[in-house]
């Protein structure tokens, strides 16, 4: 049962859903008044001809006031195409709840006056200015105009032209009375319980979106103290690699002199060693360059050199830093 419900309420809005136009979509109190007013007039009409049906059984002599009714009463099914066709909400709630007040004091007119069965329907007229209208106070006041204006139109109607005759026995116009009130109390019960659903689903909306906006607020923060990190870490290796640099400098530059003079005594002992401490100097101060190359590139200043490059010659340089990895000695134990 709890299944086949919610399978029903999940088919309902994508029916609402379906209705509603995109301009009214994308704004999120629109969007909740105009669900509101779909439901109201999908399932209304199936709630509200129990009245006009009520009456056709009831009444000895059914006439045209019960098909005028149930025709207004129908007619709220129009409202939900016309919205979907581009039709302005407000205009169209303003016209539905006019034709509610029609409904209501046409019934009451015909059966019972102030007296009606029917009567209780008012109630609803406020409750759905509120629900269709949301905060408005200037359509409000419209609502309340409008209903005046119809009070006063049917009670000048009845007073001064057209009084009507109730052929309708006690026991009938009690029966009316319950049906109606049953109506009645199903009809606002709906709207208010879906409101409330609304209502849930939009404080439920919210705090996930507070969820997202702190898991942001987080997230910014970790990325700006990611950035300082590396901002100091590159700052780091700036100075670093200047400071390394300087003595090897000294020392590259001093081993290049003394391989000079070595040569020129003709010290090839001398030589070989120099050559090792002056190579091991130019291939440290390379990885200096290097580590300082990849902190330009990670704070993104590092600025590209291009230019044509003979493969051959390249490969023979990696093969000759590689060689002496490569040798046998490399491998003993």
């Amino acid at each position: 049962m709890k299944a086949t419900l919610s399978r029903m309420i999940v088919a309902l809005d994508r029916l609402v859903n379906y209705f509603i136009p995109p301009r009214i979509a994308v704004d999120r109190d629109g969007r909740n008044r105009a669900h509101v007013f779909l439901v109201s007039h999908i399932l209304g009409p199936l709630i509200g001809n129990v009245v006009p049906i009520a009456l056709y059984v009831l009444d000895p002599t059914p006439g045209y006031q019960v098909a005028v009714l149930a025709i207004s009463i129908t007619s709220f099914w129009i409202f939900p195409f016309v919205l979907r066709a581009g039709a302005p909400y407000n205009p169209l709630a303003l016209v539905s709840i006019q034709n509610l007040i029609f409904c209501i004091l046409w019934s009451c007119y015909f059966y019972g006056g102030v007296t009606s069965p029917t009567l209780p329907w008012v109630l609803v007229i406020p409750l759905l200015a509120f629900f269709y209208l949301g905060s408005s106070k200037s359509l409000r006041a419209i609502v309340m105009i409008m209903f005046a204006a119809n009070l006063a139109i049917f009670s000048g109607s009845y007073l001064f032209g057209f009084p009507v005759k109730n052929d309708l026995p006690v026991a009938a116009m009690q029966g009316l009375g319950l049906i109606s009130t049953v109506a009645a109390s199903l009809y606002v019960a709906m709207m208010a319980l879906y409101y409330a659903k609304i209502q849930a689903s939009q404080t439920e909306l919210e705090s996930e979106m507070r969820q997202h906006m702190a898991t942001a607020s987080a997230l910014r923060l970790a990325t700006e103290e990611a950035e300082l990190a590396g901002a100091a870490k590159a700052e780091f290796l700036a100075k670093m690699s200047h400071e390394l640099r300087t003595p090897l400098n000294a020392v590259i530059g001093y081993s290049q002199i003394l391989l000079e003079d070595a040569g020129d005594e003709g010290d090839s002992e001398t030589t070989a060693d120099l050559n090792k401490i002056h190579n091991a100097g130019q291939h440290l101060l390379k990885l200096v360059n290097e580590v300082l190359d990849l902190s330009k590139i990670e704070a993104g200043k590092m600025e590209l050199d291009l230019e044509e490059t003979d493969l051959a010659e390249l490969l023979s340089e990696i093969v000759d830093a590689e060689r002496p990895s490569a040798t046998p000695a490399s491998f003993a134990i």
